[in-house]
């Protein structure tokens, strides 16, 4: 393997094998091909590398996987029974051999009906482990704190006092978890990310670095005879429920008096504010640079899109898809699941479509007046 090279030595992955993967995924391993096959990390099909593995939704991408991977030395290819098939009418056509077995300058094949969401597994199931378990000599642990046997804590870590852990927690280099936190079991909280006093995370959740959790909301009460601010208690909970997924640089203020709560599976992308007192329901997705204001609602498996805004209590429906730069004013109510919304403020993709074609129109009758 060439230096530089992506693949062999990519401390993010451990090794496998096509038999453990196939197992793993509930994937139907071609008849012929090795379980035995080392699997060795993930990798698309324009920059394959050794024991990789590569995933296939279409019949462009299959024959380019297949050409490519076999001449880098690829584990194997993720595809569909039916795109399997049709590749092997197509070979038989051109008087290539298909007796199941591994072809000359064919890839042995995984066959699931997902192909990237199977990949998308695999990554999960190929994930390096968390390492040796025990506390770095420069951490700094509150006295007389009780971690479980397996937590592992990384150098300059500081950890505070009466925090809980479940088992197999990760915390590393330099994060900060401040007084009374809760980590639900298999947390990792990457470097440098600041849990505030009380934050409690479910299990498995992700914490990316430099995100912050906890910190106090913008809520202010103004004195109109001074004109003066006065900061408004902020000593409400924080909880983030089990598989979620926090980017790097995010921020996730608490509540004011109640709570922020972050639903289940729910996945936030870098650099996104999520306000006080919010209320995010499971399997959301939220991409970066999106605000949400105070005491907003977004629902189950909502889809919000880079650079939306979110005004301070508004009511996002299950299901509906804010789209790019979307903003959201005060008291407002978005439904429709499966929707898609668009625009400032933001209303149904038709009718901003009809509304922008509209003043195209006025804009071209006035040029011509």
């Amino acid at each position: 393997m060439a230096a530089g090279d992506p693949g062999m030595d990519d401390s993010r992955y451990r090794a496998s094998t096509l038999g453990e993967l196939a197992a793993a995924l509930d994937a139907k391993l071609e008849p012929g091909s090795a379980a035995t096959q080392p699997v060795l990390g993930l990798a698309g099909p324009d920059a394959p590398f050794a024991g990789a593995l590569l995933f296939a939704e279409n019949e462009a991408a299959l024959a380019a996987g297949h050409e490519a991977g076999y001449e880098a030395g690829a584990a194997a290819i993720l595809t569909t029974p039916e795109l399997h098939a049709r590749d092997l009418v197509r070979d038989d056509a051109r008087d290539l051999a298909h007796d199941h077995a591994r072809d000359p300058g064919r890839l042995p094949v995984l066959l699931v009906p997902g192909p990237k969401l199977a990949f998308a597994r695999a990554g999960k199931h190929l994930q390096r482990p968390a390492p040796p378990a025990g506390v770095h000599p420069s951490a700094s642990l509150a006295p007389g704190l009780q971690l479980p046997a397996d937590v592992s804590v990384g150098p300059y870590a500081v950890v505070d006092e009466r925090v809980q852990a479940g088992p197999g927690v990760w915390i590393d280099a330099g994060a900060v978890i401040g007084a009374g936190c809760v980590l639900g079991a298999g947390c990792h909280i990457y470097p440098r990310a600041v849990l505030y006093p009380g934050v409690e995370l479910g299990a498995r959740a992700v914490v990316h670095a430099g995100a912050v959790l906890g910190s106090d909301g913008c809520g202010y009460v103004r004195d109109p005879a001074t004109g003066a601010y006065t900061q408004f208690p902020q000593q409400g909970r924080l909880v983030i429920e089990d598989d979620v997924e926090i980017g790097a640089n995010t921020t996730v203020d608490r509540g004011a008096l109640g709570e922020t709560r972050i639903g289940r599976g729910t996945k936030i992308d870098n650099l996104v504010h999520i306000g006080h007192n919010v209320a995010v329901g499971a399997d959301v997705v939220i991409a970066a640079q999106t605000g949400v204001s105070g005491s907003s609602r977004i629902g189950d498996g909502a889809v919000v899109a880079g650079q939306v805004g979110i005004a301070d209590h508004v009511e996002i429906g299950a299901g509906a898809v804010l789209g790019a730069q979307c903003g959201v004013p005060s008291h407002k109510r978005i439904d429709g699941p499966g929707q898609l919304f668009w625009g400032t403020p933001a209303r149904p993709i038709g009718q901003y479509l009809k509304e922008l074609a509209t003043l195209a129109r006025l804009a071209r009758a006035k040029r011509r007046a």
